[in-house]
């Protein structure tokens, strides 16, 4: 692959592409078989693997891209399952630990007829949230050129002080720091107590992706509209790029430079479940490989729209990591809808 930070992709668009690590909770989603019915009103629910950094990391694998997944599941079938789908999807999943005393998290998720997510977690405690600093893996971490991250490996002990630890590693060792704070307030012991944590790591991203929703939540209450606002309360000095993903209407990215929106592409929904992480999966895929294209921004709208396109793929089908795309699929349509 030549050094840590080459850039730029070959014809076969594999070996040029660095190694993305993520870091976090992997667990098992149950989901309704039909839409637009609440958790007590769900007939009966399919399961499904899922967590944000598992999803995006199988996401990075589908692509041709190199992933690997850092985090702890419980000795039990559905950790075993869960390693498993990961290897079967070509993501390393040689930093994943299993817990002998508490079970892989579980989590009950509906899109109810209002259009609103309703969450049920099964986590008092669930292994992840056990994964101690002695655990990790860093040899694998080290070899990152993105360590990309979330924010519920923060709520508690043992697992704030580990996903502490390798994002320190991760940042002596080159690699950018990519955070998607995926906001779930229900696991949280009250929202100011997410606020703070959530921000306070928040000026070591190199990268940060946000939703409109958590800009009003992390700024307490400002529009997340206002571009100069979000410039002002959100974007700091050692920041390279922040994204503010608007669902089907695409995003908006903040550079130091530049500042812009690249439009969605528009398809049917059938579930919206694992859009974000698709759309992250897919733009960590065109930054592995050149890991620059923040600075010009023909090169940022381009991998841009290939994130939004894999968002957009994603939410034809239910369930997250079965909907996420390969390169082929992604291609066809960008090259039918290049903005």
């Amino acid at each position: 692959m030549g050094s840590k930070h080459s850039s730029g992709d070959d014809e076969s668009g594999k070996d040029k592409h660095g190694l993305v690590v993520c870091f976090g909770e992997m667990l098992i989603d149950f989901v309704p078989p039909v839409a637009g019915v609440s958790l007590a009103e769900a007939p009966a629910f399919e399961k499904a693997p899922g967590g944000a950094p598992a999803n995006v990391a199988v996401g990075i694998a589908r692509l041709g891209g190199s992933s690997a997944f850092v985090g702890k599941v419980g000795d039990d079938e559905f950790g075993y399952m869960l390693s498993n789908m990961l290897k079967e999807n070509k993501v390393d999943n040689s930093g994943v630990r299993f817990d002998h005393s508490a079970r892989t998290a579980l989590a009950f998720v509906t899109n109810r007829a209002d259009g609103e997510r309703e969450f049920l977690f099964f986590r008092h405690p669930s292994a992840d949230m056990l994964f101690h600093e002695s655990e990790l893996d860093e040899s694998i971490i080290e070899k990152a050129v993105i360590f990309h991250y979330g924010s519920i490996s923060l709520i508690a002990e043992p697992c704030r002080s580990t996903h502490l630890k390798a994002m320190k590693i991760a940042k002596e060792s080159g690699s950018l720091l990519s955070y998607d704070p995926n906001l779930r307030l229900p696991l949280w012991p009250s929202p100011e107590v997410a606020r703070e944590e959530i921000m306070r790591i928040w000026d070591q991203a190199d990268v940060i992706k946000i939703s409109e929703e958590e800009i009003t939540f992390l700024t307490g209450g400002v529009d997340p509209n206002d571009d100069k606002v979000v410039m002002e309360k959100l974007f700091h000095s050692n920041l390279k790029l922040l994204i503010v993903t608007e669902g089907s209407e695409g995003c908006r990215y903040f550079t130091k430079k530049f500042r812009g929106r690249v439009g969605g592409v528009k398809v049917k929904a059938v579930d919206t479940t694992g859009a974000g992480d698709a759309f992250v999966g897919g733009f960590l895929y065109c930054l592995s490989a050149d890991l620059e294209l923040y600075k010009d921004e023909k090169r940022l709208r381009d991998a841009l729209f290939f994130g939004n396109v894999c968002g957009a793929i994603t939410v034809t089908e239910r369930g997250a990591i079965p909907a996420l795309p390969k390169k082929d699929a992604v291609l066809r349509v960008v090259r039918q809808q290049s903005p």
